[in-house]
């Protein structure tokens, strides 16, 4: 089963965010994946992405605590 939160799955992720970022390309994903894994959002923050997609009953609360990771970082 396919799952984005394997290694192989977000390196690539990782390469691709951090060329956009220095190339000053606008990067988002769109996806189940933010929306079913909390970490994997998180982790898709720290690498830079600007944007992601949320299922409408997830957003409050992926947002709450991509602010509250915003803050501690």
């Amino acid at each position: 089963a396919f799952d984005e939160r394997d290694p192989a799955v977000k390196s690539l992720l990782s390469m691709a965010i951090r060329t956009a970022n220095r190339l000053g390309k606008y990067v988002g994903i769109c996806g189940q994946g933010p929306s079913d894994h909390v970490d994997f959002a998180l982790w898709l923050m720290d690498e830079g992405i600007q944007s992601m997609s949320l299922n409408p009953d997830t957003v409050v609360d992926t947002w709450l605590k991509l602010a509250a990771h915003a803050k501690e970082t």
